[in-house]
């Protein structure tokens, strides 16, 4: 066979997968909301069921969920009459794939459902089939054309996986879950890395530099050394950060004037320095700092009390943790 041909059969295997999750959009209807309100409000685990390949997408939608603050796990109806029945308890929402709804394998699952009144949905593409008629609510997959002589699963899969990528994402939504919820269920890894907080490598506790405005240069000079962070974070009488000042704003400072070592800091200082919520991304202290070439060092604060300091975060914090 010809290369050419190859890439032929390789487009029309797109084609025809992008015509069925056209199918698809066009299909998503009410029973979308309801079905991701039960989602959302499972008291217990979201259980998806499949066979074959359905099972390999049940595993993959389960997985997803999980990872967006919504405990679920997958079993395949093949291995439920072995005793797997027995990991799905009447607290739980069942989700079973099909793309019959015919499956010897799943007529032992939905008796099972039905007979303890377990929540069922069912994503299925023929209407006229058990488990369409027997789940509770339903999601409807429209039939499409497959690949491989129409009979290799292909486009039925691709449908069932983007619907349920849909649902996860949207149960998502409807619960407010942010980078900061999804990082605590991804620890490690790049995917972690990416969603440091800047609270994740700030200094903190005593290792912030902290001098009071009324200070002399030459004890600034000390406080400097001793922290080796080349800046000094400049508080009032009652702990309020009212400014900075730099190794470099001192250097600037000994070039204008012989002896400054009685100068008070809060006549040299740079007022009103940028600052960051400690909730942030650390990629976004990092964008900060490099929009404002001479900024090496952000004032951290939370609870949009800028004035009160936790925190400092240097660049070098930042770019120690491979964040770019």
């Amino acid at each position: 066979m010809r290369k050419n041909n190859l890439k032929k059969i390789a487009k029309n295997v797109i084609d025809l997968e992008i015509l069925a999750l056209r199918k698809l959009k066009n299909s998503i209807n009410n029973d979308f909301n309801k079905v991701v309100n039960l989602i959302v409000n499972c008291q217990s685990k979201i259980v998806f069921c499949g066979v074959g390949k359905s099972f390999i997408i049940a595993s993959k939608i389960s997985s997803t969920l999980s990872s967006v603050g919504s405990p679920s796990f997958a079993i395949s109806a093949s291995q439920c009459t072995h005793g797997d029945l027995g990991s799905i308890t009447k607290k739980d929402l069942l989700v079973l794939i099909s793309n019959s709804g015919e499956t010897d394998e799943l007529k032992p699952v939905i008796q099972y459902a039905k007979r303890n009144k377990i929540t069922l949905v069912g994503i299925v593409s023929k209407k006229n089939s058990i488990l369409y008629k027997s789940s509770d609510f339903k999601l409807f997959i429209p039939e499409v054309k497959e690949s491989g002589h129409g009979i290799v699963p292909t486009s039925s899969t691709t449908s069932q996986l983007a619907l349920g990528d849909a649902l996860a994402i949207a149960s998502m939504n409807y619960k407010n879950f942010g980078k900061l919820d999804f990082k605590k269920f991804h620890p490690s890894g790049n995917l972690a890395t990416k969603l440091k907080t800047v609270e994740d490598l700030m200094i903190k506790g005593n290792k912030i530099p902290f001098i009071d405005e009324n200070s002399t240069m030459k004890n600034a000079l000390k406080i400097l050394s001793k922290k080796n962070l080349g800046v000094l974070i400049i508080r009032n009488k009652i702990k309020k950060t009212i400014g900075v000042i730099t190794d470099g704003d001192l250097k600037r400072a000994i070039e204008k004037n012989n002896d400054i070592k009685d100068i008070k800091l809060k006549k040299i200082m740079t007022k009103n320095p940028i600052s960051i919520d400690q909730n942030e991304l650390a990629a976004k202290a990092l964008s900060l700092m490099t929009s404002n070439k001479k900024i090496t060092s952000l004032c951290v604060y939370k609870n949009k009390k800028k004035n009160q300091t936790v925190g400092l975060i240097h660049i070098h914090n930042i770019l120690n943790a491979n964040i770019n």
